[in-house]
């Protein structure tokens, strides 16, 4: 058995839950934080057997696809106060999914 981590953005949270559960994976959903943009970010967990991680990893690739966005970019001014920035628009990649698959040695369900 594994225990699939999958950190993916907010946006893509619910969708993911969604085709995870249709093809009969079970989820835990936790929110969590972090990242570049400090945004928000979902962390689901889900357990399954060694001959169904290709399936699981398959539909978190296919709903979790990285994509472009703009953001503000906040620079400091030089020659001014260190309060004084500057925003410009960056273009950033975002979703896409952070993945860890782990060995479980122990599985319980009371």
């Amino acid at each position: 058995m594994k225990l699939i981590i999958a950190i993916v953005q907010d946006e893509d949270a619910n969708r993911l839950v969604s085709a995870l559960m249709n093809e009969g994976f079970g989820v835990t959903k936790l929110a969590t934080t972090g990242g570049f943009l400090r945004a928000g970010n979902t962390t689901l967990l889900t357990g399954v057997e060694d001959d169904k991680l290709e399936a699981a990893l398959g539909i978190i690739e296919k709903v979790g696809k990285a994509r472009k966005q703009m953001t503000a970019a906040h620079i400091p001014v030089s020659g001014m106060a260190s309060s004084a920035y500057t925003t410009y628009p960056i273009e950033v990649t975002v979703g896409g999914a952070t993945v860890f698959v782990l060995t479980v040695d122990k599985f319980v369900k009371y």
